[in-house]
């Protein structure tokens, strides 16, 4: 192409990129190309030309740009404003009916009044979230532990169903973030895996891991090679957006560029929904993606704010599973399995079955009470299903195809790994012994795990080998190795030795919610852990801490504060910890209050505040020592009460909860 001039090649790019937009959104948002290939390609030669003379005239949102990103050393972190927090789920017609009076009961309305859902198939793919500032996409990210994602900006940008600026002709906020659920499209997988067997190679189990694996490649050029989707489904964070319902959220979504799934539907009660989610599960082998359920939103924005969320979930919506799909196998052996937190359960060795797409060959059985209740035996035929399309399950027993030869379970005295005696706790059976190998390993390869100590290259076999080898004892051992302890082990070279270290040496400044969670402290999860580190300052504290202490924190119960303390009062608990801080472990704590102010006090925050965001004022509260939370209790120190205050505002008047306005919180902290 001729030179031109620098304004008539401006105006000419700008011309182009419009253009190319627009066949874009045609093609992959609207299925309705109107364009060749052809045309379309000699459109981005045109404008990649002009940008290679002109440099100076590139744009973030132009569309040469999808594949423009150097290969990553790795994936720095980013950090959710708004967590992306999973939704919880039900399994049949009357847990829709209890969800629905529980959404009535937390709002107290009337039973008889109708609450409005929206609908939508739930994907199974990977959750996304894309942040717009000033309508052009500036960061992408994986919806990672909830708090924290993996930054993917620039795999995300070569998915071409993402707009990489939004549509101008509907208003936008100054800064959204919207969430969506990337996918590998059936027929694209089907093709792929016909590709790869007839190359020899191996194909891949299912359509999801194939998308999370696509996503996370270090090389943008890896990405942009397979045909990923994206399809909205909601909004994160946002400034400048003024919503009253999840229909508009929807449609404003679609107004941007974004891919809408056209079974979206909105019902004027529970029992439209539940008629959507039983059309959609008798059609879901017809889906273009795989989905294992429908969600279902409480339309109203103001209902979802009161509502708010528990440690886990939302409570404006849930996840209506399908049925799991299910297939008949043959019981080889039931064994019995240790964990890390000492509890022994029954796995069942099947005969390999393949069931959506997935090998099968262990089921979990639970308990011992439970494989009396199905009677299953070893050499039973019996029906298998993947529970959520996830966890294999044994369903029942199929007594009438015995032979005679099958073998009743029983539960071992002992344990299986250190033959200690094993006690029994209600159903479940544990082994109390601390230094049982199998609960040893067990606790390394969590902490080792991406949402503890995240090192990568510590993985079961060279746990096992370590352990085998006498190189590590406890979980401890792992901050004191040297390269002398394992450079002549198996697998070991000079290059993987120096990696292990390294990796380990990286690692040993740890957030104390992921220090928590790397411990293995019985019932506290990565959740749990989060929340606990958000209502102690330090360690000390913590391991210093009260039943009744721990009890005061919204969603600790009795069973897992007592978890808590029993924990810290075993000195080889407290020794293993003191250990770790010795080989160099920095446990990293969150920013402390910068004043006392509020002190002791809990916040309740609803309605419209006129000079703070929510965030703001929860962000003040806590600088000054105070806590916020979702819902209304007896222990509840404030409500602040905005414009247009909800059913908080009249549960605090019924529970006597002094309510303030804005005016009185400054008063509070000082202004």
């Amino acid at each position: 192409m001729s030179s031109i001039p620098f304004k008539d090649a401006k105006e000419k790019a700008n011309k182009l990129r419009q253009e190319i937009s627009l066949h874009d959104r045609l093609y992959y948002i609207e299925n309705q190309p109107s364009i060749s290939d052809s045309e379309y390609d000699a459109l981005m030669r045109e404008l990649r030309s002009i940008e290679e003379e002109h440099p100076e005239l590139i744009t973030p949102d132009s569309p040469t740009r999808r594949v423009s990103g150097t290969v990553a050393d790795g994936f720095d972190n980013i950090d959710h404003i708004v967590p992306m927090i999973s939704i919880d789920n039900i399994q049949n017609e009357d847990d829709a009916y209890d969800f629905d009076k529980r959404v009535k009961k937390y709002l107290e309305l009337d039973e008889n009044i109708d609450i409005e859902y929206v609908c939508e198939p739930k994907f199974d793919g990977v959750s996304a979230s894309l942040t717009y500032e000033n309508g052009i996409l500036t960061k992408g990210a994986t919806r990672g532990d909830g708090r924290k994602g993996e930054d993917i900006t620039q795999n995300l940008k070569t998915i071409k169903a993402i707009p990489l600026s939004l549509n101008t002709n509907n208003k936008q906020p100054k800064l959204i973030e919207i969430r969506g659920e990337v996918i590998y499209a059936n027929e694209d997988f089907a093709k792929l895996n016909k590709q790869l067997a007839a190359e020899g190679k191996p194909v891949y189990a299912n359509a999801r891991n194939t998308a999370s694996g696509s996503l996370r490649q270090l090389d943008p050029s890896i990405t942009a090679s397979r045909p990923l989707d994206f399809y909205g489904w909601g909004i994160g964070h946002s400034e400048g957006l003024n919503g009253t319902t999840e229909w508009e959220v929807i449609e404003n979504i679609k107004k941007w560029g974004f891919k809408i799934d056209a079974r979206i539907a909105k019902f004027d009660n529970i029992s439209g929904a539940i008629s959507y989610h039983h059309e959609i599960e008798n059609s879901r082998d017809d889906l273009p993606y795989d989905a294992d359920g429908v969600v279902i939103k409480v339309n109203d924005k103001k209902y979802q704010r009161e509502l708010g969320s528990t440690a886990k979930y939302p409570r404006w919506a849930v996840a209506y599973k399908f049925k799991p799909r299910q297939a008949t196998t043959v019981v080889n052996d039931i064994i019995v399995q240790v964990g890390r937190m000492g509890l022994i359960t029954p796995l069942a060795k099947v005969q390999p079955v393949v069931i959506a797409g997935v090998t099968i060959s262990n089921a979990s059985l639970h308990t011992e009470d439970i494989v009396m209740q199905k009677d299953v035996r070893k050499g039973d035929t019996v029906l298998i299903e993947r529970a959520g399309d996830v966890i294999p399950q044994i369903v029942k027993s199929i007594p009438e195809k015995r032979t005679g030869k099958e073998k009743k379970f029983k539960m071992p005295s002992n344990c299986p790994s250190c033959k200690t005696p094993i006690e029994k706790e209600g159903a479940y059976y544990y082994c109390p012994n601390l230094s049982c190998p199998d609960q040893i390993k067990g606790r390394i390869e969590h902490m080792a795990s991406r949402r503890a100590f995240d090192i990568v290259g510590l993985g079961e076999k060279i746990v096992v080998q370590f352990l085998e080898q006498g190189v590590i004892k406890d979980p401890s051992d792992i901050f004191y190795l040297k390269k002398e302890n394992i450079i002549n082990l198996e697998r070991f070279a000079d290059k993987s030795t120096e990696n292990l270290i390294n990796e380990i040496e990286k690692n040993k400044k740890i957030p104390f919610d992921r220090f928590l969670n790397a411990i293995s402290i019985r019932h506290v999860g990565q959740r749990m852990s989060q929340v606990i580190a958000e209502n102690f300052g330090d360690l000390d504290s913590l391991m210093n801490a009260s039943v009744q202490e721990l009890e005061q924190i919204d969603s600790v119960g009795p069973e897992i504060a007592k978890s808590i303390v029993n924990f810290f009062s075993i000195e080889s608990n407290v020794n293993s910890i003191n250990k770790m801080l010795g080989g160099g472990v920095e446990i990293i704590y969150s920013q402390k209050a910068k004043g006392d102010k509020l002190a002791g006090k809990t916040f309740v925050l609803t309605g419209t505040l006129e000079n703070y965001t929510r965030d703001e004022a929860k962000e003040i509260i806590e600088n000054e020592g105070g806590k916020v939370t979702s819902s209304v209790t007896k222990r509840t120190s404030y409500v602040i009460a905005g414009e247009s205050p909800g059913s908080k505002y009249d549960k605090a008047m019924k529970l006597d909860i002094p309510i303030i306005d804005e005016n009185e919180f400054k008063v509070l902290i000082g202004k």
